[in-house]
């Protein structure tokens, strides 16, 4: 039996650890240069090892979804106006829906309402992996914030996207298409960010800047999630029960939060909620968050910089996703939301309808 004939069979177990918009006119005045990270504080004592992540190869398959048809209704025809129309607003307090298109997403950003420029960069693409039995969809989904003003953070931002977006089609896309992928994808993605950190800290060292950024990747292959985090950028699973955070915020806010001084209500309108000990860039060496779960009877998954989820609760973010059929008209109204509750940082939106 090749390889690609076993990627992604069942686990015995399900371990776990832990378009861009056309951007507003910006003008090229400097944002203030930040100032050099404190030292990330010392850790609460470790809890107990969570099992190890299964081979990426054994994640259990989902189906690419067809748009075959029979070969009678072949041909062009006109869409249908029905299944482009917008559904009608949904009670925000119902379950999700799960979309009837099979896997979807969006991916937009925006200067917002104060910044100059716009420091934030996104990536996103979906695709197939063929196998001898049935093709396996893949989604590649990153988020940076950068930090260090024009010239500074903006550039850290893309450095980080492109070097993990780079690494991953290198080593896991061509490997697979080429039948010999055998590469576990937490060293994989923790790899990416490294070689995204390295990149920065190599260009900030020789301009002299303390340019930096945050960096979240979700890594979608089937039903399986895996994401490779830094800084407070977020992702989060919408599911029938509610939305869940799947990421944990490097900043003292987050810091309190975790070691219960702080109510997560209380973040958003702490002074230091921006203060982060941990980005990419900013240090030569960095720890990189890694996890991996079944996305079981999630509907949606949604990557955010901080420009959005700080200005809107969990449960508007909860409320926009599922209101729409499609992920674009999702991220439009997110970021105009987030505007109207004052747009004072760059926001980033990616939304992914998660097919059954």
């Amino acid at each position: 039996m090749s390889l690609m004939s076993r990627l992604f069979r069942k686990p015995e177990q399900a371990d776990s650890a832990e378009g861009d918009t056309s951007d507003l006119a910006a003008s090229a005045e400097a944002a203030p240069a930040m100032p050099a990270p404190e030292p990330e504080p010392a850790m609460p004592a470790p809890e107990a090892s969570p099992p190890a992540e299964p081979p990426w190869w054994q994640a259990p398959a989902t189906a690419a979804p067809s748009t075959a048809e029979p070969a009678s209704d072949r041909g062009t025809r006109p869409l249908d106006p029905e299944r482009l129309a917008e559904p009608e607003p949904s009670n925000p307090g119902a379950a999700p829906q799960r979309p009837e298109h099979g896997l979807a997403f969006a991916a937009l950003r925006d200067i917002g309402r104060v910044r100059a420029v716009n420091q934030d960069s996104i990536f996103a693409m979906v695709t197939t992996l063929p196998r001898e039995s049935q093709d396996i969809s893949l989604g590649l989904f990153i988020v940076a914030d950068g930090m260090g003003g024009h010239q500074g953070g903006e550039v850290a931002s893309r450095l980080a996207i492109g070097a993990v977006a780079r690494h991953v089609l290198a080593e896991l896309i061509a490997p697979a298409l080429a039948d010999s992928a055998t590469e576990a994808l937490q060293p994989l993605l923790i790899a990416a960010v490294h070689e995204a950190n390295r990149l920065i800290w190599d260009q900030a060292q020789a301009l002299g800047t303390d340019m930096g950024t945050t960096c979240t990747v979700a890594l979608l292959l089937g039903h399986a999630l895996y994401l490779a985090h830094v800084g407070d950028s977020r992702a989060y699973l919408a599911t029938p029960g509610g939305i869940r955070l799947l990421t944990s915020d490097h900043s003292t806010v987050g810091r309190l939060i975790q070691v219960g001084q702080l109510a997560p209500s209380e973040a958003r309108e702490h002074p230091l909620r921006s203060q982060l000990y941990r980005t990419v860039g900013q240090q030569p060496e960095i720890a990189v968050d890694f996890s991996y779960e079944q996305v079981g009877d999630a509907t949606h998954l949604l990557l955010a910089s901080d420009g959005l989820w700080g200005l809107l609760d969990d449960e508007i973010l909860l409320e926009v996703v599922r209101r729409h059929a499609w992920p674009h008209a999702a991220c439009a109204e997110l970021i105009a939301r987030a505007n109207q509750a004052g747009g004072d940082d760059n926001i980033s939106a990616i939304v992914v309808s998660l097919p059954a």
